[in-house]
């Protein structure tokens, strides 16, 4: 049997005194603590470090030093299973650099909170456990002051008169507020909001209700547009995606939009919206035939990816 290292098993021990439950007190957190640490097999625990690691880095971290391998099909349980704890705890900090960088973006980066760094740098001392006990009756402040602060740095989007909600922060979130504020108002009159993506949520606002009583059903395991919204007096569902980094409504997409909404007893308007011309620039060889542009820069104009009509549906095959 292969022998844990000291570390490893120290790591398991602090999760312990720090009140994390036991689905958080096994080796992949413990390893992901030392990542998070810089600490190797060699180092002291006064030698601990605050770095700023991803969720890859932190599997590589473990591999190299400790001699344990996590197929890349793991990260996602490394993120939910640890790493968020380890977040909402106040443990760890979610993109410090940077807090308006997109929850799900390739970048995201964590890293040990300066106080409890503080505490874990005398882990071992005679001072651990005096520490450990102050550390935990300040810890609540700690996490509800950075809740509020995560929350501060979220998207507040204006769903109708009686209902907020927000997204995660980000370019993508800010467009898609745009489309919801901006673009409704002047292309869809009598628009009724039925879906909202959001990079952190899959499910941002999704009204299934309001879209059943319209007759409309969807496959819910289908590649969602990033906004939904019902033209009622017409009878058209406007879907609309936003582009930041990835790409517009192209012949691909607008099929694979087409056999999502195939049970639905509305007309189809596709509709691709970017934050700027030089965002548009880049895709517009990209766009289907038969759709929308709107540029949120630019928001009382359209551009009409066909001359027969302006914004509506096509007969379609």
């Amino acid at each position: 049997m292969t022998r844990v290292h000291p570390h490893v098993e120290a790591a398991r021990s602090v999760l312990e005194q720090l009140g994390f439950l036991r689905a958080q007190r096994n080796d992949r957190s413990a390893l992901c603590l030392l990542a998070l640490l810089n600490l190797k097999p060699d180092d002291a625990w006064h030698d601990a470090k605050a770095v700023l690691m991803g969720i890859t880095p932190i599997m590589k971290f473990a591999e190299t030093y400790y001699g344990v391998s996590y197929a890349p099909n793991t990260r996602e349980t490394f993120r939910r299973q640890t790493i968020h704890q380890f977040v909402n705890s106040g443990l760890v900090r979610r993109n410090p650099d940077d807090p308006q960088r997109p929850t799900n973006s390739g970048k995201t980066v964590y890293q040990i909170d300066e106080n409890a760094l503080l505490l874990l740098r005398s882990y071992g001392t005679h001072e651990w456990n005096s520490k450990v006990n102050n550390y935990l009756i300040n810890r609540p402040g700690l996490a509800r002051r950075y809740a509020v602060e995560r929350t501060k740095q979220l998207v507040p989007l204006r769903v109708d008169a009686s209902k907020s909600i927000h997204l995660s922060p980000g370019k993508h979130s800010k467009l898609i507020k745009a489309i919801v504020e901006d673009f409704g108002p002047r292309f869809v009159l009598s628009g009724r909001l039925i879906y909202v993506g959001d990079t952190g949520d899959k499910w941002g606002y999704f009204d299934q209700e309001g879209l059943s009583e319209l007759g409309v059903t969807v496959d819910l395991h289908g590649k969602m547009p990033d906004v939904v919204i019902c033209e009622q007096n017409k009878k058209w569902l406007v879907l609309i995606e936003a582009v930041t980094s990835h790409g517009p409504v192209d012949a691909k997409r607008k099929e694979e939009l087409m056999s999502l909404f195939s049970e639905a007893n509305m007309g189809l308007v596709f509709v691709t919206a970017f934050p700027d011309h030089g965002t548009m620039k880049r895709y517009i060889s990209e766009i289907a035939w038969e759709t929308e542009v709107w540029i949120a820069d630019s928001p009382s104009h359209l551009i009409h990816f066909d001359g027969e009509r302006f914004l509506g549906p096509y007969e379609q095959g």
